[in-house]
Order: structure tokens, then sequence, then C-alpha cells
């Protein structure tokens, strides 16, 4: 009963749209007091779930996808991609998704993406004839290549939760991020058969050459980030301060930046890593009254009762996973679910690498889905476009991410062969 009152608590915050960290800190309080804990122990839990090295590289990554944001990145992609693929049919649906899987090299956050594109690529697709639910659509969609290609800010919060190593996790999502990428471009390229109208833009050598150069300085930028960290350079956190360092660097000898920007630049940094930090801790205070509780012991009990099939397993984590992601925001569900399913997917014999990109992928595509869907609501504001019709726009690639959900999820050796291979 006690723990049935917390959630409510929760939830009815959460209707009353309390910010999500002050929605769970308040009922967990109120928890502690009642069952006779201190506010001193409250403190201590809700900062040692913040006291963590691995997190120190989330606000450094913040930083990344905030510079690339700034410096007009995304327009360079835009063009280069545009100039390679531009009289192949739907040519910018492809481009859409290309820009996506190149921004999510430097961008690891999923509504960066989706405020840095989509108010790039929506109004170009929608001003070249494209429908505009087709272009919010595959907008809203590609956005979640990037929380899964590395560097992954949630890939980041998993593995300090998990205990598993940032470099191993973030070679385990590269091939997920791929699959994502070429299941969404089979999707465009269905769409696009009976649409010849739509190669738009010419292409040619000149260009082409144009826009290489002004993507040279951006394509270094994933070399010095992921090959650093894989290549064994870098830590996760080093890896992201030399590239904040560098973009910013790209920034200003592109003539995107100046100097007055910086502080600006630090600012959103700051208020995007405070309201982070927040769920963070209020999720480590919940994580502890959870564990009290004997909730991890309990779930576990009672899966293992129902099935000791390790893809029945799976496919029930895969429905409470996205039924989560659908009403609650990505990082306070990761640091709720994951103390509490690890320990039962360990049980039966899931590799815990394999089972975060399971759960990131899950959470990820809650992302897209109502009530919450985050990044709707973004591609809303930037765009103009209601949120009814940038669901009903992304609704239809929600099966290809269906799809490819499926096959990281009962095919784990595709998804752990570059790990493995990379003797991570």
């Amino acid at each position: 009963m006690t723990l049935v009152l917390l959630a409510a608590g929760i939830v009815i915050l959460l209707l009353l749209r309390v910010p999500v960290g002050f929605a769970m800190l308040g009922p967990c309080l109120a928890y502690m007091l009642l069952n006779g804990q201190s506010i001193g122990l409250s403190v201590r839990l809700a900062a040692n779930g913040v006291n963590s090295w691995p997190l120190l590289a989330v606000p450094l990554f913040i930083l990344v996808g905030v510079i690339a944001n700034r410096a007009s990145i995304a327009d360079r992609l835009f063009e280069f991609a545009l100039s390679i693929v531009g009289r192949i049919r739907a040519s910018l649906g492809y481009v859409n998704i290309g820009v996506s899987l190149g921004f999510a090299w430097m961008s690891g956050a999923a509504l960066a993406d989706a405020a840095g594109l989509g108010k790039v690529e929506v109004p170009a697709m929608i001003r070249n004839g494209y429908p505009r639910r087709f272009s919010v659509g595959i907008t809203a969609a590609s956005t979640i290549i990037g929380p899964i290609m590395p560097p992954s800010i949630p890939a980041i919060i998993y593995a300090a939760i998990a205990s598993v190593s940032t470099g191993a996790l973030f070679a385990t999502s590269v091939v997920p991020a791929l699959l994502l990428t070429v299941g969404l471009a089979v999707a465009v390229y269905i769409w696009g058969r009976s649409r010849p109208e739509l190669a738009t833009s010419e292409t040619s050598w000149r260009r082409f050459r144009s826009a290489g150069v002004g993507v040279i300085g951006v394509a270094v930028a994933p070399v010095i980030i992921l090959g650093g960290i894989l290549g064994g350079l870098f830590t996760p956190t080093e890896a992201a301060a030399v590239g904040a360092v560098y973009l910013l660097v790209l920034g200003l000898a592109y003539g995107d930046l100046r100097m007055r920007d910086v502080p600006g630049i630090l600012v959103e940094t700051a208020v995007t890593t405070a309201a982070i930090s927040i769920i963070l801790a209020a999720s480590a205070l919940l994580g502890y009254i959870l564990a009290r509780e004997q909730v991890p012991r309990l779930a576990a009990d009672a899966l293992l009762g129902v099935t000791d099939s390790q893809v029945v397993f799976l496919l029930l984590v895969n429905l409470l996973l996205i039924l989560l992601g659908m009403v609650i925001e990505p990082t306070s569900a990761l640091v709720i679910s994951v103390p509490i399913l690890l320990p039962i997917a360990t049980e039966f014999g899931v590799d815990p690498l394999h089972f975060g990109i399971i759960v990131i992928l899950n959470l990820m595509i809650g992302l897209l889905t109502p009530p919450v869907g985050a990044v709707l609501f973004v591609l809303s504001s930037v765009t103009g476009i209601s949120v009814h019709e940038v669901f009903q726009g992304t609704a239809p690639f929600l099966i290809p991410l269906l799809i490819v959900l499926a096959i990281v999820t009962f095919a784990p050796d595709l998804v752990l062969f570059l790990p493995r291979a990379l003797g991570l």
C-alpha cells in the first residue's frame, strides 16, 4: 500500500505538469519522513545519485550537442548529403536520415537532434513538395538514431547504473544505430517508389566539392570523439571535453559562432544538465526506496514464476519498457527500471551490454509516442505543426523501428559483434 501511494503521488504530480524531477522527489521525501528516515539521509542518497565519475561525461556531451546546434553543423551536413543523393527519388527523405546519422556522432540526445535538425529539414522538405506529415514523421523517427549511436547520453547513464564499461556500451550501440538507419531508409524507399516527381535537386561536381569542403572539419569530430574512446586514447569524459573544444574552435573558424555566443552556450548546457541531474538525484532516492521495499526481489520472483524462457522474458521486458517510455521521461525511466530489471536479465543469461541497448532503444521509441512524446512536442514547437499531425506522420515509421527492436532483442551476437571484436 505504501508503494501504491508513492506511485499515485508521482503520477498525480506528473499529471499536474510538475517537472519530472520534483514530481519524483516530493513523494520520495514524504515516504522517508513517514518511515522515520532523516532528511539528511535523503540528501546524501540523492547526492550520491549524481556523484559518479562516468556521469561527468553527461554535461560535456550536452555541451558538444549545444555547440553543434549553434555552429550550423546541421546545415552543412544537409547540403553535403543533398549534393550526393539529390537526383534520387524521395532524396530528401534519405538526406534527412543521413544528416541525423552524421549529427548523432556529435550529439547524443534525441531532443537536440529534433530541435537542431527539425527547423532545417522539415521546411526544406515542404518547400520541395513533400507532404507535411511525411516530412515531420521521418524527421521525428530519425531523431532516435542520436541517442543510440555513440556518443549517447542514455548509454552513459546506463553504464553508470549497471557498472559496465561506457566504451564497450558505445561499441555495442553502433550496429543497432546502423540498423535503424537502414530500416528507415527502406521505409523511405517503399514510400517513394510511386512518387517520381520527388527528385528535386540537381547534383554536380562543383556542388559536391563545395559541400564536401564545408564538412571536412565536421567529419573530424567523430574521429576525435569515438575514435579516441574506442582506440583507448581518451576516457568518454576526456573525449567529450576534447570534442567540445574542437567544435567550439571549428564554429569560430567557420564564422558561425562568435565569442559573445559562448556565455549563452554555457548557460544552455548548465540548464539542461541541471534538469537531468535533478532527475538522477530523485531517481537515486526512489531506487533506495524500491530496494528497501524489496521490489527488485519481488519482481524477479514474479517473472521467474511466470516463465523460465529468455525469449518470453525479453518480450515482456520490451512491452513493459515501451509502456513505461510512453508515460515517463526516458532518463527517469532508465534510472528506475534498470536496477529492477538488470538483475533479473542476468539471471536469464542476458548480457548486460545487450540488455542496455534493448532498454535504451525501447525508451527512445517512447519519445515518439503520446502522451509524453517529447520529440513530438519539440518538433511541433520548431515547425509550427500541431502535435497531433506530427504523431500522425510519425506513426508509420514506428513499424521499421519496432522491426529493428526485434532484431536487436533476439540477435545478441549481431549486437555484441563489435565490442567483442575490439576486445571491450
